[in-house]
């Protein structure tokens, strides 16, 4: 008889994970009303099954998917935590003690507790989607199963809108194409950089095309979670993505390794050790990153170079520990500069410093791109130094969580085309209204993705063969091929 009740007591929290009546009642409620939910919002029902899976399908209609991952785990482990403390074969097996029901009891209050914050947040992320009045958070509080099975099987309970739906709406907000090709400069033509994350696919970045020419010094904009390191990243190859990334017609991808030294990446920590003297520090740079066969003096002399390049002559023999912010920003710069690199990337590299000292390290990197490189930098203060460069990337987070391209033109276009003054005003036109911003992502990257078919169509139809006299049909699809705003020829070159 023993063995029975045990095993329907073990059946009983496996599946409710409670003994009691009510307990029972309450999660069948929880789980029909949860499953009508799911199905309302065009996910799976038989989602509402699983205790953890079902929190966080919940918290996915409720548009509050953040806090549905937290609260998943913790009340997975509160299942746990139960299953253990109810289940007396399992406390034999583990030979628990009465000290250790203390410990697991202990335990349950705080995970009780902050279940129910996060309960809360979805379930008022809820009561936004279906439109009702905050007072329904006080019966989802104190009656979560009644309340799920009254939203689930009543029929005037609707969402706003469906997970299926926005997913599919946002995977139709694609650009038509590619960009082509050029010979010269960087062609980036990224379908998808994605990841897996509880047990689903999350994307991270989509549908971003464009071509940037030889000796531009372009700005990449975007808020919190935008996806810009993401990016330069997926360029670089350091982690790559399904994506075509061609520099001066040779794919990136596909030849990697022979091309590594061609891309100079600064991260926005610095990665120097410290009781090293300048001089050496490069030194060594150069062996590494230089070919083999060169000389050690000609290591050496393409060392000076850069030195008088980044002004680091004065300051060669000192340890990097002695040196000033600037001047460890401007060395790190000039370890990724050894190897004479055609694309330069920079993660933050005037963080820590100060206006005059930042303005003098991207009047540095403007001398770069004149050079005939192309030089991307992030910077959370651009408006400083906003004149040195010629054209902007705004990445921006749709609905879905995901980083899109919302612009890609010369700064003027950018103020126009977003109708602000100055580049952190277009931030936080673009940014989530919990992040202080006004929340019109998704306008600015349809509004984009309009202008890219556009320009596509555009290009198909003047690569049509035509015999009017003066008409060259190759060169007028090359001017409407690229899907960034057209930019002045003449570039006025800053000293």
């Amino acid at each position: 008889m023993d063995v029975q009740f045990s095993a329907v007591r073990l059946i009983l929290i496996l599946i409710f994970n409670t003994t009691t009546g009510w307990g029972i009642l309450s999660m069948i409620l929880l789980i029909a009303g949860s499953w009508k939910l799911l199905e309302k919002s065009g996910l799976k029902g038989w989602w509402a099954l699983i205790p953890g899976a079902r929190e966080y399908q919940l918290s996915r209609c409720a548009g509050r998917e953040p806090e549905g991952r937290i609260w998943s785990v913790i009340t997975m482990l509160k299942w746990v935590v139960n299953l253990i403390a109810e289940t007396p074969p399992i406390l034999r097996i583990l030979n628990a003690s009465a000290a250790t029901l203390i410990f697991l009891a202990v335990i349950v209050v705080p995970l009780t507790l902050i279940s129910l914050v996060y309960a809360l947040r979805v379930f008022a992320g809820l009561t936004e989607v279906y439109g009702v009045r905050k007072r329904w958070l006080l019966l989802w509080f104190l009656f979560a199963g009644i309340t799920a099975v009254i939203w689930g099987f009543h029929r005037d309970f609707q969402p706003a809108w469906k997970v299926a739906e926005l997913n599919a709406a946002l995977a139709e907000l694609a650009a038509v194409g590619d960009v082509s090709v050029m010979d010269d400069g960087l062609t980036v033509n990224l379908q998808e950089r994605s990841t897996t994350e509880f047990f689903q696919k999350k994307m991270l970045l989509r549908d971003i095309h464009m071509h940037i020419p030889q000796g531009h010094m372009v700005l990449l904009l975007g808020g919190s979670g935008a996806g810009k390191t993401t990016y330069l990243n997926a360029v670089n190859g350091f982690e790559k993505a399904n994506a075509e990334v061609m520099l001066n017609s040779r794919n990136m991808y596909k030849k990697y390794k022979k091309m590594i030294y061609e891309v100079g990446f600064v991260p926005q920590t610095e990665m120097i050790r410290s009781k090293d003297t300048v001089l050496n520090t490069l030194l060594d740079t150069a062996k590494l990153r230089l070919p083999m066969n060169l000389s050690r003096s000609q290591r050496r002399a393409r060392v000076d170079e850069v030195m008088d390049v980044f002004g680091l002559k004065p300051v060669q023999n000192s340890l990097v520990e002695k040196l000033s912010g600037g001047q460890k920003k401007r060395l790190s710069i000039a370890m990724e500069f050894i190897s004479n690199p055609a694309l330069f990337i920079l993660d933050e590299p005037d963080s820590g410093l100060d206006g005059v000292m930042a303005r003098e390290l991207f009047t540095q990197l403007r001398k770069i791109a004149d050079t005939g490189r192309i030089v991307i930098a992030i910077t959370h203060t651009p408006d400083r130094v906003i004149d040195l460069f010629d054209d902007v990337i705004v990445l921006a987070k749709d609905s879905a969580g995901t980083g899109r391209l919302a612009f890609y033109g010369s700064i003027e276009e950018a103020k126009n085309y977003f109708g602000r003054d100055s580049m952190e005003e277009i931030v936080k036109c673009v940014n989530t209204v919990e992040e202080g911003g006004d929340g019109r992502a998704d306008e600015f990257v349809l509004k984009y993705v309009a202008l890219q078919n556009q320009a596509g169509t555009d290009a198909e139809d003047c690569a049509e063969p035509t015999n009017e006299a003066g008409t060259d049909a190759a060169e007028i699809s090359g001017q409407g091929g690229e899907t960034r705003a057209a930019a002045p020829e003449d570039r006025e070159v800053r000293s």
